[in-house]
């Protein structure tokens, strides 16, 4: 009866009954999974699931009520399908998620029968002796297309459907019923044969997901721009050669996947989609791409690779995230105009390196190249007569590779390119990219480099990208280290014997007049200017009418002294003049290297004074300072004042990711930048307040040295005895993560420990805690601030030795000069990653069908799903190259650059490793190491 008012003929519902009683017994006796569990239905995995359904409903089980997420299997008969579908709408009211794809699952065994008493048994009833779901693929291993062609009308009624999955199928139309799914959240279609996508798939508005690859898709209808929910859009391998303009109206789209197509042009329309992250247009057959791609705030990859482009856009060209290789840019075009048979003369080929690489060859034809760390190089034609292999890498700065001025802040890491000293035949091109400093007045931009075992400064041209962001541009006789660097204006001359006049361009007032005869050979003269802040002094000196003049550094080539006395004009003091001063009050000040002195000269020299200026006579150069002050010993005073001008006001901040505490994020800022900084970052971490005003050298090392009960959870080329070691530069980010971990036992109770910072490198004995604290109260002490931090309680049964039981395959991923991650590397990457790991595996390349058997083999299992996925990849790429730049691409790619940056950090001291044991041995060649290592002699740093 139950059956008859469920609308089945009684021999149907009986029929049905016993096939259901004998797929229950071959599913017992095969160990197939459960039909129903909790909320969710899963029939894909079982042979005839039509009928199992159909069996369920003339039951009238309970359960059906509240089931949520129901799988079909594609490969049933068609009319039986339809007759099932039909049924939903009040079987099953309130479905969520409704799965009708035909992809064979591999979780599901093909086991053979034991039994002859259960091969008649299913013989009998027309059940085959194996699973059905795992042989759906033809003679090639291809998957065969399910038997869905449509939908029923009725489906509509679904009223809490956010779910639908048509993969795999034979639609050819979009069923009507599908745009009347007004709840609808993600809609995926893939793997089908649709040649058009309806307008009314514009009514979709909660829209958030929409896949159509592998169709047969010419066009898309404009009403797809009214999807304003939808964030990620995936088409491709389909036939589109043009996209709509509306497609610009998609405001929330992050994602739009578009490879493998047709396309020969995008709409400008595309620079609307201010929400974009990621915009793949691999394999198609574009042309051009808009330039305003570059100005999408939030675009971090753009893959535009094995397409027909010859010209990009400059910002585009130069952007870190736009992939170009397979296009042809750059090359020989003909022109229309000339006579046939006229020769094409070849243009200088470009080249864009990935991450992975760092060597490229230049041949006689010169070569433009874009390199993935913000550095361009323009190889002229003929720069070398035979080819040459070029190797570069990026240096993190400390101060025995970073030579500074007093004066001189640094605007960029340390570019090293080889071979050494190679000399071109012409000047080769290098832009570096830096951000501008805020404080440009009477200040410059220059590329420091070494050269003959001496640091000089190239001369610089500034070409602005954007606002905040600006190339420095040079030319190059040959290769070393670069580095951008800001400094004090400086004007230089020639004094030859006949004498000259040397005039600060800053600052008119400074002069230097050589006489004739000063010198017998010509010799160059530097001059330097520094600004000094009218507050500065009295605020030092405790004396409102104190005053001093511009900082002024005079230096020269040649023997250091003079023939004859040259006059130096400097402006005296602000507030005042050569009719109203006390004599007695002006000192003129001296400072004279190596003894990092000021003495005062006053009595030494004539001075000589005007209404504005006072002048004297010198004989050698160097540092010179005019005071305006009632102290008479001020010698000392000029010492902490020089000291004052060259300190920046810093904050130190340790903040915690909210959804990882083990993740410590640790920096020191400006005091300008700290409320900025920390409104964007505490979004997704949280930690105490930034420590109080700390006062820093440009240059100046220190370290972070986490207590009570907290250490360092890796081994890291910039970490000693357990102290992170940092390098202050105020127009840098110094800022690392690391990983924390504690030998005390988290099930118990939460960890309170903290982080100290100190002034200097980490002593040899580092002191305990107890001796650390008593230090803090010295007068001359090296704390500078301490943070709390917590590790919270651990909740089930994960503690201090989870993972131990893992048993995997030894591997080294890698190879030993460019750094290798073992598998206990491989292991700290995967307890990070948590639940980005899907978003890492598809940058890895992994399939999407995979990451649903990992997700299906380790359900429940979150590490387990992370480990299977991360080593089955590794070991997969075992001993090929470029594998380990790969992984940190794909960290990068999903927004865990934090791992990224520990993955470099331990191919970094993998490395440095390795050219040590090489150097013990005596193999290493001349130029292995950087500026002031063991492996190259330490250049005296230039005055600059």
């Amino acid at each position: 009866m139950a059956a008859v008012a469920e609308g089945l003929e009684p021999e149907t519902a009986a029929v049905e009954d016993a096939a259901g009683a004998v797929t229950d017994a071959v599913d017992a006796r095969l160990g197939a999974p459960p039909l129903l569990a909790g909320n969710r239905l899963s029939l894909d995995l079982h042979p005839r699931g039509c009928h199992r359904l159909l069996h369920l409903c003339a039951q009238q089980v309970r359960q059906l009520l509240e089931v949520e997420f129901l799988q079909l299997s594609g490969h049933e008969d068609p009319q039986l399908l339809q007759a099932t579908l039909a049924r939903l709408p009040w079987s099953l009211p309130r479905l969520r998620s409704l799965v009708l794809k035909a992809l064979p699952d591999p979780f599901y065994p093909e086991r053979k029968l034991a039994e002859p008493g259960l091969l008649d048994l299913a013989a009998a009833s027309g059940v085959s002796s194996r699973p059905q779901c795992g042989q759906h693929r033809d003679a090639l291993g291809a998957c065969l297309r399910g038997s869905l062609a449509t939908l029923p009308a009725i489906l509509s009624g679904l009223a809490h459907l956010a779910h639908l999955d048509l993969s795999f199928n034979s639609l050819e139309t979009l069923p009507a019923c599908v745009p009347q799914l007004c709840g609808l959240d993600a809609l995926l279609l893939s793997h089908n044969c649709l040649s058009e996508l309806p307008e009314a798939l514009g009514a979709l508005a909660a829209l958030t997901f929409l896949a159509a690859t592998h169709n047969h898709l010419r066009t898309l209808p404009t009403a797809l721009g009214s999807l304003s929910s939808l964030q990620r859009l995936d088409l491709s391998e389909n036939l589109l050669d043009a996209l709509p303009p509306e497609i610009g109206g998609l405001s929330s789209l992050a994602e739009l996947n578009l490879a493998s197509n047709r396309l020969q042009g995008l709409p400008a329309s595309l620079a609307g989609l201010r929400s974009l992250r990621f915009l793949v247009l691999h394999s198609n057959l574009l042309a051009s791409v808009p330039a305003g791609l570059a100005r999408l705030p939030l675009l971090a990859r753009l893959d535009l690779r094995d397409n027909q482009l010859r010209d990009v856009p400059p910002e585009l060209l130069d952007a870190p995230f736009v992939r170009l290789q397979g296009n042809p840019l750059g090359g020989p075009s003909p022109d229309p105009h000339s006579p046939p048979g006229t020769p094409v003369v070849p243009e200088m080929p470009r080249l864009l390196l990935t991450s992975d690489l760092d060597s490229f060859a230049v041949t006689s034809l010169g070569c433009s190249v874009t390199l993935a760390c913000g550095v361009r190089l323009q190889f002229p034609v003929g720069a070398t007569a035979t080819p040459v292999t070029i190797r570069y890498r990026l240096w993190l700065p400390e101060p025995r590779l970073v030579p500074l001025g007093p004066h001189d802040s640094l605007l960029s890491g340390v570019l090293e390119l080889q071979p050494h000293g190679v000399a071109f035949q012409k000047d080769v091109g290098l832009w570096l990219l830096f951000v501008p400093p805020r404080a440009r007045r009477c200040r410059e931009v220059v590329v420091r480099t070494l050269s003959d075992n001496s640091w000089s400064d190239l001369e610089t041209h500034l070409e602005e990208e954007a606002p905040k962001r600006l190339w420095a541009h040079c030319q190059v006789p040959h290769f070393s280290w670069f580095f951008v660097v800001s400094r004090p204006v400086s004007d230089a001359c020639l004094v030859p014997p006949e004498g000259t006049l040397l005039c600060s361009s800053g600052h008119p007032g400074v002069k230097v007049t050589f006489p004739p005869g000063a010198t017998e050979e010509p010799r160059h003269a530097r001059m330097q200017v520094v600004r000094v802040g009218s507050r500065e002094l009295p605020a030092l000196l405790g004396e409102p009418e104190a005053a001093a003049s511009p900082l002024l550094y005079l230096s020269q080539s040649g023997p250091p002294s003079f023939l004859r006395p040259v006059t130096v004009q400097l402006p005296l003091p602000p507030g005042v003049t050569g009719l109203s001063l006390d004599r007695s009050h002006l000192h003129l000040l001296y400072r004279a290297p190596p003894a990092a002195t000021w003495d005062d000269i006053t009595a030494q020299v004539a001075l000589e004074l005007t209404h504005l200026y006072a002048r004297f006579q010198v004989t050698r150069f160097s540092w010179y300072w005019l005071w305006y002050t009632t102290k008479t010993c001020v010698g000392g005073l000029a010492r902490k004042a020089w000291e004052r001008l060259r300190l920046h006001h810093v904050s130190l901040i340790a903040l915690q990711r909210r959804r990882d505490p083990e993740q410590v994020l640790l920096q020191c800022l400006p005091r300008n930048k700290v409320d900025s900084t920390l409104r964007r970052l505490l979004e997704r971490y949280r930690g105490p307040e930034p420590s109080d005003t700390v006062e820093m050298f440009e240059g100046e090392k220190f370290f972070a040295a986490f207590e009570r009960g907290i250490n360092v959870d890796a081994d890291r080329p910039d970490c000693v005895e357990g102290r992170v070691c940092f390098v202050f530069y105020s127009h840098l980010k110094n800022l690392k993560e690391v990983y924390v971990t504690t030998a005390l036992d988290r099930r118990a109770q939460a960890v309170r420990g903290q982080v100290s910072f100190y002034r200097g490198e980490v002593p040899e004995e580092v002191p305990e805690e107890a001796e650390a604290a008593r230090q803090k109260r010295g007068a001359d002490a090296p704390w500078m601030a301490t943070l709390p931090l917590k590790l919270p309680r651990l909740r089930g049964s994960k503690g201090p030795g989870q993972g131990a039981g893992l048993s995997l395959a030894p591997l080294n991923l890698g190879d030993a000069e460019t750094g290798f991650l073992t598998q206990s590397n491989l292991l700290n990457v995967a307890g990070r990653l948590g639940p980005d790991w899907p978003a890492v595996a598809l940058h890895l390349g992994l399939p999407y069908r995979e990451l649903q058997r990992i997700r299906h083999e380790f359900r429940d299992d979150l590490d387990g799903q992370i480990r299977h996925m991360l080593f089955s990849w590794a070991e997969r790429q075992a001993g090929q190259p470029g594998a380990v730049g790969l992984l940190v691409e794909a960290l990068e790619q999903s927004d865990r650059r934090d791992v990224a940056e520990e993955v470099r950090a331990v191919l970094e001291l993998g490395r440095r490793k390795y050219q040590e044991g090489i150097q013990r041995t005596s193999l290493a060649p001349g130029d292995l190491g950087p500026p002031g290592s063991s492996a190259s002699q330490s250049p005296e740093p230039a005055q600059t």
